[in-house]
């Protein structure tokens, strides 16, 4: 197991990540961060923060919870009502990026109404696409084989993220 970012190399990350998006989103007064199951969710939290600290952007969180194995199996819920996101300016945001499967999924629900504009921000991205999926935003791209995997811990004092 070898650490590929550090707690404050993943600090600095997700910093950088949410100024990105202050640039990119410097017009809009309202974005959604669609967050994937897991550490997606505690990402997006942490740039919410920064972005709320740093702008006069509002932000709101939801969570996007699917089966990452088989997605096509489940239901896909939204803690929001999907109306709400009709016109509006929508980043979806994963920890690890991969094949696309899970954000193209996660697109595909979202897709149901109109929207604004749809990004994507990833802390890492292997880069092994398998799905038309690319990430607007990164903290670090990676080149990995197929049977190496990237964990990563946002949950404890000590966050990390590891090559396996």
């Amino acid at each position: 197991m070898q650490v590929i970012l550090s707690s404050r190399e993943i600090s600095q990350k997700i910093e950088r990540l949410a100024h990105q998006l202050i640039e990119n989103c410097f017009n809009e007064s309202e974005i959604y961060l669609g967050a994937i199951k897991g550490n997606g969710i505690d990402l997006a939290e942490r740039l919410q923060t920064i972005i709320e600290d740093n702008s006069n952007i509002i932000v709101k969180v939801f969570n996007i919870s699917l089966n990452k194995e088989e997605p096509w199996n489940e239901p896909i819920l939204l803690s929001m009502e999907k109306s709400n996101l009709k016109n509006a300016f929508i980043v979806l945001v994963d920890d690890v990026l991969n094949s696309g499967k899970t954000m193209q999924y996660a697109l595909m629900e979202i897709l149901q109404f109109p929207t604004k504009a749809i990004k994507t921000v990833a802390l890492v991205d292997r880069k092994h696409r398998r799905f038309p999926i690319k990430a607007d935003f990164v903290g670090l791209s990676l080149s990995t084989t197929l049977k190496e995997r990237v964990e990563v811990d946002l949950t404890s004092n000590n966050e990390k993220a590891y090559l396996i």
